[in-house]
């Protein structure tokens, strides 16, 4: 029994811990562009990003 004592303010600690990293990640925008890595990991590296054109032919 003794060995709550010590387990739950530990448990509750690491937490505290984890849920102030998660909420630090987000308020710093590590989650903001969740498909972007995605779809880039896909493109290949010779051909132009869509919707990015250098030359309009207008």
């Amino acid at each position: 029994m003794s060995v709550l004592i010590w387990l739950i303010p530990v448990a509750i600690t690491m937490g505290a811990l984890g849920l102030a990293g998660f909420l630090w990640s987000l308020r710093s925008g590590q989650f903001d562009d969740m498909d972007g890595a995605a779809h880039r990991i896909l493109m290949d590296d010779d051909e132009p990003l869509p919707g990015k054109d250098t030359k309009s032919d207008d």
